[in-house]
């Protein structure tokens, strides 16, 4: 019986606009090589450093910086990143106030602190604030851990003090499913061209 539901954050409870983001790096930042650290799933170079933890956010613009067009600010840097973000659906913000009260519900999300605030208040303007809707936050840059590490599954199910198959865990990377599959967590992919409602509701 499913006690828990997990959800990823990007490309699945929050719509992603990667081209708009890797676009604003190389017009605003003159970033040019951002898609050599940056893509829908898996972060290399400076961006998993900070998505890891192994980096400061002083550190990670630092290192950013040393890319970009001369004179360009942490600022610009951050306002590129966050373009990223797209906004949640309305059936995604339905499907979270209908489990909420009837599931213990969760992120876990490989993420950076640039990102997580502006993720805060874009939940907290759609009436779904951390705080109230969520039991806790997994989030990589806090854990020190990345999906799809065996180690952050065995976190997530250490914390939530559940038994792996009383955990649903939603993801939109097969490689994330797999390795929580790994751990008898009950991972399910996500389609973005899908309804998530259906697929979480089929499942519980």
């Amino acid at each position: 019986m499913i006690k828990a539901v997990i959800f990823d954050i990007g490309g699945v409870l929050v719509n992603l606009n990667m081209d708009r983001c890797l676009r604003a790096f190389k017009e605003r930042a003159g970033l040019e090589d951002i898609e050599e650290y940056l893509d829908m799933y898996h972060q290399r170079g400076f961006i998993k450093d900070l998505e890891s933890g192994e980096s400061t956010e002083e550190q990670f613009y630092a290192s950013a910086l040393s890319h970009c067009r001369p004179g360009t600010t942490a600022k610009t840097v951050a306002e590129c990143f966050c373009e990223l973000l797209d906004g949640v659906n309305d059936e995604k913000i339905e499907l979270i106030n209908r489990l909420k009260g009837h599931y213990d519900l969760y992120l876990l999300s490989n993420n950076n602190p640039i990102s997580m605030r502006d993720i805060a208040e874009l939940f907290k303007s759609l009436g779904i604030p951390f705080e109230e809707t969520f039991k806790d936050l997994f989030i990589s840059s806090e854990m020190k851990m990345l999906k799809p590490s065996a180690e952050i599954y065995r976190e997530v199910i250490r914390r939530t003090g559940l038994q792996p198959g009383e955990i649903l865990f939603i993801d939109d990377s097969m490689k994330n499913i797999d390795a929580a599959l790994a751990q008898g967590i009950r991972a399910v992919f996500y389609d973005v061209d899908t309804s998530l409602s259906q697929l979480v509701e089929s499942e519980l």
